[in-house]
């Protein structure tokens, strides 16, 4: 080894009842609340959903981890159990968030009270993570299935509301896509590299594999900026690889984005030029713009999640 690496037994870790937790499991959203926000798009896709599921195509929920933390966890699981999404996507963070709420009630810290203190992200329970996924990697299982059935074998007793484990017990994949370094459980000393990139790789093919059956579907990137339509590209990608050789295609489809940044008024099959900021601005970019253009629909819905999420839910099942 030619460079010196730190050393994790130095650290520190403490239990979770010291933390902060600035959400707890009342921020939970039924899915029978009725949330003052509308949208002229939400009816269409909702009609695109339900036509999806009758035509027994995918309709996958790409999320970012804000999309748990506001409580829509409820109105999820009922689309879930209801068939209407047939896969759902998380990060790393959404993972954590989802698994903490599961078991103690409560997720979510001061990152700037506790990075001040050396101690963000270290908490010995949230690291039981990892140890889920050590032992998901050695049976050749994903990420997200590792993780629901600790939640499960454990008992966790908030586990109701939790996505992992509901996609564990429906058996709907709720896959889990990291980037190594970006999640605070890889701060713990009983992390294992090895383990995350091979839980998290077999979620990525599961999720081609849902992508394979996009034709006549729908994809909906809710929150994730970064992650989210670059793994979408990759994956649909190689879904028309080997769609092509079949002579098959993967076009007819709807894909739609929610999301704060206003773009009312914008053609979003149309790149925006290098010049302007929001070139960079990757799920305008590379989902709406670069991926149906070849027959498929493109839908942009500007709000926060907590009325996003619940509004749509409702219009699904109306």
């Amino acid at each position: 080894m030619s460079f010196q690496l730190f050393d994790l037994s130095q650290l520190h870790l403490k239990p979770l009842h010291e933390r902060q937790h600035d959400i707890s499991k009342e921020v939970m959203i039924s899915p029978e609340t009725v949330v003052a926000f509308d949208h002229p798009s939400l009816d269409i896709l909702a009609e695109h959903i339900r036509q999806a599921r009758n035509r027994k195509s995918t309709v996958l929920w790409m999320l970012g981890a804000h999309v748990i933390r506001t409580g829509n966890a409820p109105n999820m699981i009922q689309l879930m159990k209801e068939g209407y999404v047939t896969h759902f996507a998380l990060n790393g963070a959404g993972a954590i968030h989802d698994f903490e709420l599961a078991m103690i009630g409560a997720t979510t810290e001061s990152v700037a009270k506790y990075i001040s203190e050396g101690q963000f992200g270290l908490w010995k329970e949230s690291g039981k993570i990892n140890d889920a996924v050590k032992e998901g990697a050695g049976e050749g299982l994903g990420f997200g299935e590792s993780v629901g059935r600790m939640i499960d074998r454990e008992n966790f007793p908030y586990k109701e509301n939790s996505l992992l484990w509901n996609g564990y017990k429906y058996h709907v994949p709720v896959t889990v896509h990291v980037g190594i370094g970006c999640d605070i459980i890889h701060e713990h000393q009983n992390v294992d590299g090895a383990a995350i990139g091979a839980t998290s790789y077999t979620d990525f093919l599961i999720y081609v594999h849902s992508i394979s059956n996009l034709e006549g579907g729908v994809f909906c990137n809710i929150g994730n900026g970064v992650m989210g339509p670059e793994i979408f590209l990759k994956a649909l990608s190689m879904a028309r690889n080997v769609a092509h050789q079949d002579g098959k295609k993967i076009s007819d489809f709807t894909a739609a984005v929610f999301d704060l940044l206003p773009l009312e008024g914008q053609n979003l099959l149309e790149t925006p030029p290098k010049n302007d900021p929001r070139f960079y601005f990757r799920p305008w970019k590379m989902i709406l713009a670069q991926t149906v253009t070849d027959g498929g629909q493109a839908f942009y819905v500007a709000g926060e999640h907590k009325y996003t999420v619940p509004a749509l839910t409702r219009k699904i099942r109306t």
